[in-house]
């Protein structure tokens, strides 16, 4: 169908049109998301999904929308700089849709919710198009896309201490992987806000999260040598991922338990990271 079809569709509200089969519908606005005209990824197929599932259209076929996005994240994996990014990266989002519809009530099977995170989990860490706004193309945004995606599975009630402990880890993992270019299109503030949610849960220890600060702070501190490529590449993401956490626990509106604590913690990483500006004067 014509983008004026789904034009029509948002300028009504977004019922759901009774014209054409719901299987259709979905079929076509699941191939749009990969479109590389903005509008139709963007404006219309991104939340009409969106808006579909917020709304209860699809509680009886979550699963089958669900695992559907979730293949929708192998669609080119590993290519870099192609458009097959804004597949996967919008997949995540609508994935990440279907996780908040079961937060809100239990449609899923918990083990369903953790295949769909460990499939989470392992596009973005295998994910090297990090691109963020694209000319012409607009936001392909995996990054973030997939943080969001990882900040809404935080808040399930199907993931434990266990699970929300491998969550930091692939954030962590995420932070620290070789990049040829920095973040640059608020991944890192993006990143921090899945952290909180974890952190919010107040499931996962002091004793663990510690360590897990300490290193990303290594890797925040290092710069790489003289080789001809830029050496702020080796910890710059780290780095910003720091401040926008340090930014976001100490001044959000609903910070952990452990504030107080891991603002502390954050301050040392962030003085031992960056002494030419914070060393404590003489």
């Amino acid at each position: 169908m014509s983008g004026a079809y789904w034009r029509q569709v948002h300028a009504s509200g977004l019922a759901v049109p009774g014209d054409r089969p719901l299987d259709d519908l979905t079929a076509e606005l699941t191939v749009m998301l990969g479109a590389t005209d903005p509008e139709m990824r963007d404006g219309l197929a991104y939340p009409t999904l969106a808006t579909w599932v917020d709304r209860g259209v699809y509680d009886d076929l979550l699963i089958g929308l669900g695992d559907g996005m979730a293949a929708g994240l192998a669609a080119g994996l590993g290519e870099q700089g192609t458009d097959t990014v804004f597949r996967r990266s919008f997949s995540a989002l609508i994935l990440g849709e279907c996780i908040a519809r079961d937060n809100e009530r239990p449609l899923v099977p918990g083990g369903k919710v953790l295949e769909w995170g460990d499939r989470l989990a392992t596009w973005l860490l295998r994910e090297r198009d990090v691109r963020g706004f694209v000319p012409e193309k607009g936001w392909a945004h995996a990054v973030a896309h997939g943080a969001d995606a990882l900040g809404t599975l935080a808040q399930s009630p199907h993931l434990g201490k266990a699970e929300l402990t491998v969550l930091l880890d692939v954030i962590a993992d995420r932070l620290v992987l070789p990049v040829e270019q920095l973040f640059a299109n608020g991944e890192p503030d993006r990143l921090a806000a899945a952290t909180v949610h974890i952190l919010r849960r107040g499931t996962v220890p002091m004793t663990v999260v510690e360590p897990w600060i300490n290193r990303i702070a290594a890797t925040a501190g290092a710069r790489g040598s003289y080789d001809g490529r830029d050496p702020f590449l080796v910890g710059g993401n780290a780095q910003a991922f720091l401040r926008a956490l340090h930014l976001q626990v100490a001044l959000g509106p609903r910070p952990p338990e452990n504030r107080a604590d891991l603002v502390l913690l954050l301050v040392e990483s962030l003085r031992a990271t960056n002494p030419q500006y914070l060393a404590t004067p003489r």
